[in-house]
């Protein structure tokens, strides 16, 4: 299994599996499904909620021209830890990267997601499968880990899109 793994590298996102001894049951889960993960860093770009207290965060990286691009967003943050990040976030001055940009409130879908934007300063540590669009973007939420205001949006990767 962990060769397996090792071939996330090539664009594996997960793998099927089940007991040695396991027979397959139709309507019976007995198959388990091993998702690869990656802990990576963002810039947090804005955020869904009060500033303060936020719910989530849509996250950027800048491309290789330095413009701060969109790659995703976390899952809905618990209160506590909404509130460790909204106290290291300051409202957007104008002239935000984002400015009159809509975020799609869910995938595939034509609803937008109300955000407010926020000065992209901050990076966060994120917990990310590896699944990814043809624009670079994660196709699933971050879980958030941590803030990481030891870091500079500079310190972090840049947005790489995957090879067609």
């Amino acid at each position: 299994m962990r060769e397996w793994l090792s071939w996330a590298a090539v664009g594996m996102e997960w793998a099927v599996y089940k007991r040695p001894d396991g027979a397959y049951e139709p309507s019976v889960r007995g198959w388990m499904k091993y998702k690869v993960r990656e802990a990576t860093e963002a810039v947090v770009g804005a955020v869904t909620g009060l500033v303060a207290a936020p719910c989530s965060l849509p996250l950027g990286r800048c491309d290789d021209h330095g413009r701060l691009r969109y790659i995703g967003r976390t899952t809905t943050l618990v209160q506590a830890a909404g509130s460790t990040v909204g106290a290291l976030l300051a409202p957007a001055w104008p002239g935000h990267p984002w400015t009159g940009w809509s975020f799609s409130a869910r995938w595939g879908t034509r609803e937008t997601l109300n955000v407010m934007l926020v000065e992209p300063e901050l990076v966060v540590e994120v917990v990310v499968d590896v699944a990814r669009d043809a624009s670079g973007q994660w196709r699933h939420p971050a879980r958030l880990h941590r803030a990481r205001p030891d870091l500079q949006p500079a310190d972090i990767p840049r947005l790489t899109l995957p090879p067609h």
